[in-house]
């Protein structure tokens, strides 16, 4: 049997939840995330259920990382500025995100990060669509998609806050 295996998948940046999910249905199957790379997971045998897995975008942070090790989580890497967790299940619950402030903290750097990229994608693209010999219109469309993926975060941000409005 099998003690190793890589699966090439794609998540778009707005289903992150998704993504997380999917690494945890893994670890309930006995796989659980041992790296990351672009659209790139390796997975190593392990009991089923035995890890919770987590990721979030955050800047890479030596301290954070050794806090998070201090909890009893396992850093298992980074891709681009998304950061991937594990820790066992028998050592309790595992949340990077202590309550609704810090999922929407979370969703604004994720925010922030959209519309820098897309803001130079536009601009890149307006810029060279005066130049007939460019492709501005690659920039064009990059902008267009990061301003679609933009709204779906902001729709989530927006869910989070109406949703503390009713815990208060």
């Amino acid at each position: 049997m099998e003690n190793r295996k890589t699966i090439r998948k794609f998540f778009c940046v707005w289903s992150f939840e998704k993504e997380e999910d999917w690494l945890n249905e893994m670890a309930m199957n006995g796989w659980v995330l041992e790296s990351v790379g672009f659209c790139s997971y390796h997975f190593v045998r392990c009991e089923p259920g035995e890890y919770a897995v987590r990721l979030e975008m955050h800047p890479y942070d030596e301290s954070y990382v050794q806090f998070m090790q201090e909890t009893g989580a396992e850093y298992v890497g980074r891709m681009i500025a998304w950061v991937y967790f594990r820790k066992k299940t028998a050592d309790g619950p595992f949340d990077l995100f202590s309550d609704i402030d810090s999922r929407i903290r979370h969703l604004d750097r994720i925010g922030k990060m959209l519309a820098v990229i897309g803001g130079a994608n536009l601009l890149i693209g307006l810029l060279n669509s005066f130049n007939p010999s460019r492709i501005g219109w690659i920039n064009l469309l990059a902008a267009t998609a990061l301003a679609y993926a933009l709204g779906r975060i902001h729709g989530k941000k927006e869910a989070l806050e109406k949703e503390r409005l009713l815990h208060e």
